[in-house]
């Protein structure tokens, strides 16, 4: 295999690596691989979700689609509250339920990418992830160690219980199907799942934003633009730490920190992401979330919570249609035009500071990335 991939799953990784050793390129082996996700890592993704994709050619713009989610015309019911026990983190409130969902872009952005970069057939890219559904899959340490969190939210509806009802594999039968839909016509199975967004799913559209790029030691740090909040927290650490002759860890701390403390970040939720650079140097970056998940199953997948994602997107009223402010944020790191490091990082108000961190230690301390 000419090239690499990074993801939250060994199965979501493996599923992209089979793609670029089939002669698939970047954006092919992130499609096949954020299917896939679907199934390994439904609690933080899925056709309900929102996301950036980021997409470097050699010699070429970046390009950045904003496929985050929505205000809707109108709420599909009422929030409820919902308190998880984080033991020594403390107690976090989550609001859930069907008033909570948001309009979904997600798929509607892995489309796109696959129109303008993607060299293989969509429904090749869609199928491992079909096939995988129907076989279910089992539940690692991690897996169960996150179910067991989020169990209060992930077992609030009977379609949850469904799928994640047994401790030890994820019933995924049902998204078996979503997923088939998806694969045979992607804009009506999202419609389908949600019935009662079809005006606003129809008036949804993919933005090509231009990437927010920093200058650090002879590269470009690509990342997310407003109203994403986590690339400007990336943005602003790198450029503090460039502009501190040999900064010490307590330096590190304090760029953090401040960064932070501009933007007013919010609670944990939940977030994963892709990374992968093909033999000709295309580099592709994908993160995608759920929020903090609904507790509302349809089709055998949850879908999002990011109008209960109050601390993130705040209290104030918003327009049917605006897109959700978001903490997300793909990196690409490139050095004479050629991309150098592909990042992402789930943990939601902490993956700016993890990204900003890792990318300052490769650049501006030499490290190796392992």
């Amino acid at each position: 295999m000419r090239g690499a991939i990074a993801a939250g799953h060994p199965l979501t990784a493996e599923a992209g690596a089979r793609v670029l050793r089939a002669g698939g390129n970047a954006v092919d082996a992130l499609l096949a691989a954020a299917f896939t996700a679907f199934v390994t890592e439904g609690p933080l993704t899925g056709p309900a979700g929102g996301g950036f994709l980021l997409v470097h050619e050699p010699g070429a713009r970046a390009t950045l689609l904003d496929c985050f989610f929505a205000v809707p015309k109108t709420r599909l019911g009422v929030m409820e509250e919902v308190v998880i026990d984080f033991a020594d983190a403390g107690t976090q409130v989550f609001h859930v339920g069907e008033g909570s969902v948001a309009v979904p872009g997600l798929v509607a952005g892995l489309e796109e990418a696959h129109c303008r970069f993607a060299t293989f057939d969509w429904a090749d890219l869609v199928e491992p992830a079909r096939d995988l559904a129907g076989q279910g899959v089992a539940c690692d340490e991690p897996r169960a160690f996150l179910h067991g969190i989020l169990a209060s939210i992930l077992l609030r509806d009977e379609g949850g219980r469904r799928v994640y009802g047994d401790p030890a594999r994820v019933v995924t039968g049902e998204l078996c199907a979503t997923l088939e839909r998806i694969r045979d016509d992607r804009t009506a199975a999202v419609i389908e799942l949600l019935p009662e967004y079809a005006d606003d799913l129809a008036e949804y559209r993919v933005f090509d934003r231009v990437p927010l790029e920093t200058a650090l030691l002879g590269h470009a740090v690509l990342t997310t633009p407003p109203p994403s909040r986590g690339g400007a927290i990336v943005s602003a650490i790198l450029e503090r730490l460039g502009a501190t002759e040999k900064p010490s860890t307590e330096d590190v701390a304090r760029a953090i920190g401040d960064a932070y403390h501009e933007s007013g970040s919010g609670k944990l939720t939940g977030t994963t992401h892709i990374s992968v650079i093909d033999e000709s140097g295309t580099a592709a970056a994908l993160s995608s979330t759920l929020g903090s998940g609904s507790g509302h199953f349809r089709g055998g997948a949850q879908m999002n919570n990011m109008l209960g994602e109050l601390d993130v997107i705040g209290h104030e009223p918003r327009a049917a249609g605006t897109r959700l402010p978001s903490m997300l944020s793909p990196t690409l790191v490139l050095r004479d035009g050629r991309a150098r490091l592909v990042l992402g990082s789930a943990g939601s108000v902490r993956l700016a500071g993890a990204i900003a961190q890792v990318a300052w230690q490769v650049v501006g301390r030499s490290a190796p990335v392992e």
